[in-house]
């Protein structure tokens, strides 16, 4: 059964370069709460190869267990996460055509209140961990959105420069907490 309770988990997702790590923090700044940052960028960065699918197992261990995480110290109405396991079976399945079946699981059992799906309507920065530039960005969005919307999960598109995607996550978050 999913937990209904405060704070709430609202979870940041989309291609790369759409925003996340803004919007996740901004709306942290905004809301004056926990805003938890993507393990997997630092993860891969890290590292001094190219990662292995053992690598990645490793990172959606991690992101369940920040996602299964009650105790939030500082938590308020809302605790963000850039990026979760949406991405994680995505890139799984992308680069090594296998999902463990623990990320289907945990996708359907643990609670995420709502999602913040970023379109890929602003600049790829190209960095040393970003993979999917160009055309590849739309093709995982449609991927990402057929995903939530298999598993029926309520989520919002946050489409626009970093302003308006900052003011429609707020108009979001409140007509849907009536805040």
């Amino acid at each position: 059964m999913r937990n209904r309770t405060y704070p709430k988990k609202i979870v940041l997702t989309g291609p790369e370069s759409t925003g996340k790590t803004t919007l996740s923090e901004q709306l942290s700044k905004e809301y004056n709460t926990i805003n938890v940052p993507e393990f997997a960028r630092e993860y891969i960065e890290d590292i001094k190869y190219k990662y292995t699918f053992e690598d990645v197992v490793y990172i959606a261990e991690k992101q369940i267990k920040q996602l299964i995480e009650q105790n939030y110290p500082g938590a308020k109405d809302f605790v963000f996460f850039d990026t979760g396991l949406i991405i994680t079976k995505i890139w799984f399945l992308e680069v090594f055509k296998k999902v463990p079946e623990f990320v289907e699981e945990a996708i359907r059992t643990i609670n995420v209140d709502l999602y913040l799906l970023c379109f890929p309507d602003i600049k790829w920065i190209q960095d040393c961990v970003r993979e999917n530039g160009g055309e590849k960005r739309i093709y995982l969005f449609n991927k990402y959105k057929k995903e939530l919307d298999l598993y029926k999960f309520k989520y919002f598109i946050i489409t626009g420069d970093v302003n308006s995607r900052f003011l429609s996550a707020k108009k979001y978050l409140s007509s849907a907490y009536c805040l």
